[in-house]
């Protein structure tokens, strides 16, 4: 939990690498919760946020710095449809912060003193279809429609004081266009993270382009990849560091491919502690995991980068 005398996260990143926490849903999985619906992780903000706080305290205590909250999949529309109406569904978006920063206070309490960070999940539209399309992109919406949709939640989101919006798993530069206009003016420093094919967005654009786009943007104090395969990694955080000389963040999938249909991960797990020296010394500053990455895996990062 950040204070007056800790460090802003941008300012953290100037002085080395800071440890992301892993893959909410599969933590929430393994403690027993059933996440087969549309709302995902969302879903327990409303009917078991103890567990939330639960599944970023076991993060904070494995060596995580920064805790990403439980809104990716949490959106106006989605709760809508599960009978939530507005004033409710903003509630909880807020609540997402809170249950993050509830988990900070409890590891502190229990005596870790280094600074912990909240970033606040902002997950792509099709996160909201919950159809698999965040890993296509190409939702026939113009960039104007895209940044209406973000917009609303993006200023409760921020509202709630989280210390980084996390922009993630966006598959489409133009989502990421519509996304740094949906943050602009909210007073709250955001990263904007590509899941990406090799080197190029899930929809097809180049990494070059994708990532210029937060160039110039002053919210943006990192850009990168995750939920992606590991191997996609270390060329992306080339790219990423050469096109907008900011300070780069990487938390990629176990290796694992979803499976929209069947809603379940196939293949092999090939997310390896040993690549992330190669990732921080690429130029990556916040490395953390993704989907199928858990606190076991964040403790070898952190013991990896030999992080303070």
């Amino acid at each position: 939990m950040t204070s007056d005398t800790s460090p802003s996260l941008a300012s953290a990143l100037t002085a080395g690498t800071v440890v992301l926490d892993g893959g909410m849903s599969n933590q929430l999985e393994s403690a027993g919760h059933d996440l087969g619906d549309e709302l995902w992780s969302a879903r327990l903000l409303a009917e078991r946020p103890e567990a939330v706080t639960k599944a970023h305290l076991a993060y904070f205590r494995a060596g995580a710095d920064v805790a990403i909250t439980a809104s990716y999949q949490a959106t106006f529309e989605g709760f809508a449809r599960r009978g939530i109406g507005h004033d409710e569904a903003a509630r909880l978006l807020a609540l997402s912060v809170g249950l993050a920063r509830e988990a900070a206070r409890r590891a502190q309490g229990a005596g870790i003193d280094r600074p912990l960070w909240v970033a606040a999940s902002v997950g792509p539209y099709g996160a909201m279809l919950a159809d698999g399309s965040e890993y296509r992109g190409r939702y026939g919406l113009s960039v104007d429609e895209l940044e209406r949709f973000h917009r609303p939640r993006t200023e409760v989101l921020a509202a709630a004081a989280p210390d980084v919006l996390a922009l993630e798993t966006v598959p489409d530069a133009e989502e990421g266009a519509a996304l740094l206009r949906a943050v602009r003016g909210l007073g709250v420093p955001a990263w904007l993270s590509y899941t990406v094919d090799g080197r190029h967005t899930r929809a097809g654009q180049p990494l070059e382009e994708a990532f210029a786009l937060a160039a110039d943007v002053d919210e943006v104090i990192a850009v990168g990849v995750n939920c992606c395969a590991p191997q996609d990694v270390e060329p992306a955080v080339e790219i990423a560091a050469r096109v907008t000389g900011k300070p780069v963040v990487v938390y990629p999938n176990s290796g694992e491919v979803w499976d929209a249909e069947a809603r379940a991960w196939t293949g092999r797990t090939r997310f390896g502690t040993g690549q992330v020296k190669t990732w921080r010394d690429a130029g990556a500053r916040l490395i953390g995991g993704c989907c199928r990455v858990g606190p076991d895996a964040i403790t070898s990062i952190r013991q990896a980068l030999g992080a303070a």
